[in-house]
């Protein structure tokens, strides 16, 4: 089913992102369960903001040993008392968004090898830190993602032919060509576009809460960081006024352990990231990123917190990057394979389908036929966005100035004078 469409952002035009009217839940989400008190109307929400909107009792995840909330064991069995008990639809929704892009993210690592896209960078391993902690939101809140989000936005309605256009850079891409790909933007589905420069989203985020709370709009932004941003200025920044103001935000750190090649040892000297949160002011949470429970329940619970005006909560999903930083990257030059082995046991996808099992929601016919229909849609994806031309050439000088200079349009006649004289040979290869 499609997603329903959101409302429209300003925050492309600059302006404060303002919240998206209510409505309520799509029947076929949410059952006949409706939500707590009095709701104003608000468009039809992507299909991930039913999770959240049901308020659905969930058992308070505790600190395992560690500090570390887990409700999930590596099999898939919950320790007595502790199944947050979610109706079928929810369970089987967040399982079918990690196998979808579990399954995008193996095609277009491919498409890439096979030089049919410049870039990507893989999630494998951290479907469920981004799956379980965006579903946690309702459609009118913000996500200002890092690098490996990308399913927040196919989750908030982004069709993943137009995800393939971004990443091909085709005349049908948003940004026609001009970003890097992975670098998606969704502003229907209230997903800012990322930035390749480390941490900057972080004071993104924690700004636009603030211009949120100022107009009054009920809004949480939810902004995400790796853990080679937590060195990064734009984190203190962002995590001391956020902390200080009361900024209605959850800053979430996906711990995948690396950060290109640098171990999370020579990172910080800190027992954990989470405990950064403390420092500022701020209540912070350690969870077990490959959880998809317990990241959806803690997140839950920050959002919230948020949304009460009490403040941020940051928030470190210990998870692993099981593949490359990008498609660029060779990791076996400086981690030992055993390790990717022993994360490998931990793997979260696996871990939920056993979970919905032994509850009676899944079985192999049922895994088949989910393989069968992600892979059409996948297939059915790149094919439609491969029949997409190149951008024009004359959105190379076009949205730098109101008026096209003369200057800009003599460049434009230089540069397509080029064209057939292998002019990029030897240029870095993304």
């Amino acid at each position: 089913m499609p997603p329903a469409k959101m409302a429209k952002s300003k925050a492309a035009k600059g302006k404060a992102p303002k919240a998206a009217a209510r409505t309520k839940v799509p029947a076929k989400a949410a059952g006949k369960a409706k939500p707590a008190g009095k709701q104003p109307s608000r468009p039809a929400a992507a299909r991930a903001t039913p999770v959240a909107e049901r308020h659905v009792p969930v058992a308070a995840p505790g600190p395992m040993p560690g500090g570390l909330v887990r409700l999930l064991e590596d099999d898939g069995t919950v320790a007595k008392g502790r199944d947050p008990n979610l109706p079928a639809d929810v369970l089987l929704f967040l399982y079918e968004q990690m196998v979808q892009v579990r399954e995008f993210d193996r095609r277009m690592l491919m498409l890439q090898r096979q030089g049919r896209i410049g870039f990507y960078g893989p999630i494998l391993g951290q479907e469920a830190a981004t799956v379980g902690s965006v579903a946690a939101l309702e459609a009118r809140d913000w996500v200002f993602p890092a690098l490996r989000e990308g399913a927040a936005a196919m989750m908030r309605g982004l069709p993943l032919t137009e995800a393939i256009n971004q990443l091909i850079g085709n005349g049908q891409d948003r940004c026609k060509g001009r970003q890097m790909p992975c670098h998606y933007t969704f502003k229907e589905g209230n997903y800012y576009g990322m930035s390749s420069v480390i941490g900057t989203q972080v004071s993104h985020a924690v700004g636009a809460a603030m211009a949120a709370r100022l107009r009054g709009d009920d809004v949480v932004v939810l902004g995400y960081l790796g853990d080679g941003a937590t060195s990064a200025n734009d984190f203190h920044c962002g995590m001391n006024f956020a902390a200080v103001f009361k900024s209605p935000c959850v800053i979430f750190c996906q711990n995948n352990q690396w950060a290109i090649s640098v171990p999370i040892s020579k990172q910080s000297a800190s027992e954990t990231l989470a405990q950064k949160g403390k420092a500022y002011g701020m209540p912070f949470v350690r969870v077990d990123g490959n959880d998809v429970l317990a990241v959806y329940s803690v997140t839950r619970d920050a959002v919230a917190r948020a949304r009460q005006g009490q403040g941020p909560t940051f928030i470190e999903a210990v998870t692993y990057r099981r593949l490359g930083h990008s498609s660029s990257d060779d990791p076996t030059r400086y981690r030992d394979e055993a390790e990717v082995k022993a994360w490998e046991k931990k793997d979260p996808v696996d871990r939920f389908r056993a979970y919905l099992t032994r509850r009676g929601l899944w079985n192999e016919a049922k895994e088949t036929a989910l393989q069968a229909s992600i892979a059409q849609r996948v297939n059915a994806a790149i094919a439609a966005a491969e029949q997409n031309g190149p951008p024009a050439d004359e959105t190379l000088i076009t949205d730098v100035y109101a008026q096209v200079t003369p200057q800009l349009r003599e460049q434009l006649a230089e540069v397509l004078a080029l064209e057939g004289r292998r002019v990029n040979e030897g240029a870095f290869p993304l």
